[in-house]
């Protein structure tokens, strides 16, 4: 598995490490990495890999449930929002 990441003309070098960074991601370098900086036990292993799949399972049979009854899923919030959303950090509205 090869990423490579070229550096545009007037990219700044921290741009394209961000670009690299995110590839890598996607890709699952870090996670391979991560999995293989010990050693695991077969039967753990397989312990792993079938609650995962069980997760995938249950995520797509909700979200098939939702799409059958017309449900939308719930708005993703933001953590911290801009300086006047009022949210927590923020310094806007509401603190005092």
């Amino acid at each position: 598995m090869t990423i490579k990441v070229l550096v545009r003309q007037n990219e700044s070098l921290e741009a394209a490490l961000r670009r690299f960074k995110r590839q890598c991601n996607y890709s699952g370098v870090f996670r391979l990495a991560k999995a293989k900086t010990w050693h695991e036990k077969r039967s753990d292993k397989l312990r792993r890999e079938r609650r995962e799949r069980l997760r995938t399972i249950q995520r797509a049979s909700r979200q098939a449930r939702d799409l059958i009854m017309g449900h939308r899923p719930p708005p993703k919030r933001k953590m911290f929002g801009g300086p006047r959303s009022g949210g927590p950090r923020s310094g806007g509205p509401g603190r005092g």
